[in-house]
């Protein structure tokens, strides 16, 4: 079993937005959505690194490539793309990250990394399950858990044990 790609270790990173990019375009094919090459193009510079990205970046990069995009397009390409389970918000970073689990319904748990800004989305349904379970027995019916833990990737704490 290959090991899985985690922003703090090396991985060829051509294959994370490739893998991204065809999973988009099943989904989008399977719930006959019109991915469009503007949200396409978004999807793509999202999964370019694992470092989330602000509407406003997005839309710089776009610029630098040549696409005269305005601020409403690339806000109506991130809530298509949040729409289909393609990207997650970052709240507190008011930023976007991809969803390595495209397709499939599932809470989002996320370790961010508050020196390098690298982002990866926790796989741990039971974290999930124990926070509905206990919102559950206060008569509270959660819509949404969206879970977000910061403190230092495993490269960085290395990097300060160096210092």
């Amino acid at each position: 079993m290959p090991e899985r790609a985690l922003p703090y270790r090396p991985h060829n990173h051509d294959a994370c937005v490739s893998h991204a990019l065809a999973d988009a375009r099943t989904i989008c094919r399977q719930q006959n959505a019109r991915l469009t090459a503007i949200r396409e193009r978004v999807l793509e510079l999202i999964w370019q690194s694992h470092k989330p990205l602000g509407a406003y970046d997005i839309l710089a990069r776009l610029g630098e490539e040549g696409h005269n995009a305005a601020p409403p397009t690339v806000y109506r390409a991130l809530d298509f793309l949040q729409q289909y389970g393609l990207v997650h918000r970052i709240a507190s970073l008011n930023a976007f990250i991809g969803c390595p689990h495209a397709g499939e319904h599932h809470r989002g748990t996320f370790l961010i990394c508050r020196q390098c800004g690298n982002v990866l989305e926790l796989d741990a349904p039971t974290v999930s399950e124990s926070i509905e379970a206990a919102a559950r027995a206060e008569g509270f019916r959660p819509d949404d858990i969206t879970l977000e833990i910061s403190g230092l990737c495993p490269r960085c704490q290395g990097a300060e044990a160096h210092d």
